[in-house]
């Protein structure tokens, strides 16, 4: 490889932040090397991880142990929709293929195509942070530059730690004092992105289907209505802000959860988790929107509340050690939980004979997704509501079958409805409650 293609030879690593708009990572690598247009290269890379698609005949419904089929699809989509984003600037998605350790492949990747910068969305789940190291020394040693943007939240949640003196806030209210206003999105539409590096001799795959990736037994299972990708996000954003009115007036948790063809909300949830859509991008259209309207809604009820608990939920998984468990977890209570294996599978399947829970938890397990008072009510009823078993088991669930599955948020939900943190004033004694 030529020394000038070398030194001008940008990765975009996509992992969430599967997007062109307002993706800082990518707007860095394809400015990288600007002086020497004629040279330039990018590398936009995604990683099938074994860790997260490899399917487990074992798991209580088809999928993998850690994602159902129904948001494994979600993600293909949404990588075939990002593919053909990029074609249309002239480039396209390398997808690879790890045999087994995420980072060892984009590791020798930055190595074998020479690369002069790297660039990707920072995470801040417990997972991600180690993979996420282990590149970034390889790079730092290896010479090459990189560059960690904050865009997948509205703010850093490191920043906001640091101006509540080390420690995360633990409040709705005093988290929404220190934020402020978030930074601007980046607005500007690319007409071509530079050119693909000579990528050798990888093997680049197309992006495969559900069926390609092992799953055989899913021909009864039933597709959602919602389709991944970025085109299908500012689609519904769209089509959720045209009726400024109901924007205007938007009120959680009032809506109905038992609406089905049209659900009573966004149904954005999913595409922010895998960054499909921008939150700073539909905060900015929420202003706007607002703008144009005499009175609307404020947080924490509001559409642009519910992006503000998003970055609440965020900021303290970020600065709390253990945040997903009970045990070592300075912000949770420690309670003595039932333990009932059979009371949970029947939670679990669907089949505990409550119609309205029962319902929920078939959808759950059909769609990957479930309006959020449906969640809150099989939550409480697993939690203190009726089976005092613990939270965790809960949190699996929904970890591994909804499509928008957030570690920060789901955890984060699952503490306050079992009244374990955050808001856990209503809670019964567990000593009295046990008796009951």
């Amino acid at each position: 490889m030529e020394a000038a293609t070398a030194a001008t030879a940008a990765m975009v690593w996509f992992r969430k932040g599967l997007r062109v708009h307002d993706n800082p990572a990518l707007d860095a690598a394809r400015r990288y090397g600007a002086g020497a247009a004629s040279a330039r290269r990018l590398y936009p890379v995604f990683v099938l991880d074994p860790r997260y698609l490899r399917p487990d005949p074992a798991a209580s419904s088809p999928g993998s142990a850690r994602a159902g089929v129904a948001r494994i699809r979600f993600l293909l989509e949404s990588l075939s929709d990002l593919d053909a984003r990029l074609r249309r600037l002239g480039s396209r998605l390398l997808l690879l293929r790890a045999r087994d350790d995420v980072a060892d492949a984009v590791c020798a990747a930055l190595k074998d195509w020479n690369i002069g910068k790297l660039c990707f969305e920072s995470d801040t789940e417990p997972y991600a942070l180690a993979r996420d190291k282990k590149v970034t020394d390889f790079a730092l040693a290896s010479g090459i530059e990189v560059f960690t943007p904050v865009s997948h939240t509205l703010f850093d949640p490191a920043e906001i730690i640091k101006k509540n003196g080390g420690r995360p806030p633990l409040t709705y209210q005093s988290f929404v004092s220190i934020a402020g206003e978030p930074p601007d999105p980046i607005m500007e539409e690319y007409s071509e992105l530079p050119p693909l590096g000579d990528t050798g001799e990888y093997e680049l795959l197309p992006v495969p289907t559900v069926e390609e990736l092992g799953y055989v037994d899913i021909s009864e299972e039933e597709i959602p209505p919602f389709r991944g990708g970025e085109t299908e996000a500012l689609r519904r954003m769209k089509e959720s802000l045209q009726n400024k009115e109901w924007v205007a007036k938007f009120e959680k948790p009032k809506g109905d959860p038992s609406a089905f063809l049209k659900p009573s909300t966004t149904v954005l949830s999913p595409y922010l988790k895998f960054g499909c859509l921008s939150s700073r991008y539909f905060y900015h259209c929420i202003q706007d929107v607002y703008k144009s309207v005499r009175n609307h809604t404020k947080p924490p009820v509001s559409l642009i509340g519910q992006l503000l608990w998003r970055d609440f939920f965020y900021t303290v998984s970020y600065g709390t050690p253990n945040f997903d468990r009970m045990k070592g977890n300075k912000i949770c209570k420690q309670i003595p939980w039932s333990e009932n294996e059979e009371l949970f599978v029947a939670w679990r399947d669907g089949q505990t004979g409550y119609p309205w829970i029962d319902a929920i938890m078939i959808q759950l397990r059909k769609w990957g997704w479930m309006h959020h008072l449906a969640r809150h009510s099989v939550a409480c009823f697993l939690t203190r509501g009726d089976m005092f078993i613990h939270w965790e088991k809960g949190r699996d669930v929904f970890e591994r079958l909804l499509i928008d599955s957030d570690w920060a948020i789901n955890n984060g939900n699952w503490m306050w409805l079992s009244c374990s943190s955050f808001f856990y004033q209503n809670l019964l004694p567990y000593h009295i409650r046990k008796e009951v």
